[in-house]
């Protein structure tokens, strides 16, 4: 777009910078090459990582626009910048599992496919480590209302079915993956904040190797290297 004129810096958080613009409805959104892991215990870098998650989410939002569901993205800017609605963000964590990655959690196999995807919620606040919540107590504290929950479970499975499918065809398992929503100044619930190896896990379909933030997480090695192999199966798509 034109005329955009990047101003002061409204907010700096774990993976990026948010900055105001000379509209009032629009902020960029700078992606950092910061790591963090167990709600910011955990620190570290990933080269690269800001330009792979930049690219990474704005396809992905295009890609989800045009099978109907509504997202912040506007215009990417440059490798690290893109220009988005600004949101007042839902303090809800949407997690969808379509594989057993809560294996620690309920003593099950890790990777053990689901009939059907299941989805929770956690409480979007860090002193209190994002604690999971469930609908009720969303409404409760006033995070959401019923029918706001339920705009974002219906999107939140569409968001699921256009990535599986998306994914299937980079050979790779879309395990499960964490989405934020975000309200407009007109109140239109949209999707927000961003799709990439840091809110996904995403594994090799063939050799189950994990392409995804669990490396650095769980030291694995291969980290740079993982995101990268995303973003090169993501370009020759």
């Amino acid at each position: 777009m034109e005329n955009i004129e990047k101003r002061e810096q409204l907010y700096e958080g774990k993976a990026k910078k948010v900055y105001a613009t000379n509209d009032p409805n629009l902020v960029i959104v700078d992606y950092k090459d910061d790591a963090t892991a167990f709600n910011g215990e955990k620190k570290g870098t990933i080269t690269g990582k800001g330009v792979i998650n930049n690219v990474m989410s704005n396809h992905m939002f295009q890609l989800l626009e045009q099978q109907g569901v509504p997202t912040h993205f506007v215009e990417q800017l440059s490798e690290r910048e893109t220009l988005v609605k600004k949101v007042s963000i839902v303090p809800l964590e949407v997690i969808i599992r379509n594989a057993g990655s809560f294996a620690k959690r309920f003593g099950v196999e890790e990777g053990i496919v689901f009939d059907e995807p299941t989805i929770e919620f956690s409480y979007k606040n860090d002193e209190l480590g994002d604690p999971l919540m469930n609908a009720y107590h969303a409404i409760a504290l006033k995070a959401a209302t019923r029918e706001e929950i339920e705009t974002i479970k219906a999107m939140a499975f569409k968001v699921n079915e256009v990535m599986k499918q998306y994914f299937d065809t980079l050979n790779v398992i879309l395990v499960d993956f964490k989405l934020e929503f975000g309200k407009t100044a007109d109140g239109k619930i949209v999707l927000a904040d961003e799709i990439s190896p840091d809110t996904c896990r995403l594994w090799d379909k063939t050799t189950k190797e994990k392409l995804d933030k669990d490396r650095f997480r769980r030291d694995m090695g291969g980290v740079e290297e993982a995101y990268q192999e995303i973003m090169k199966r993501a370009r020759s798509a």
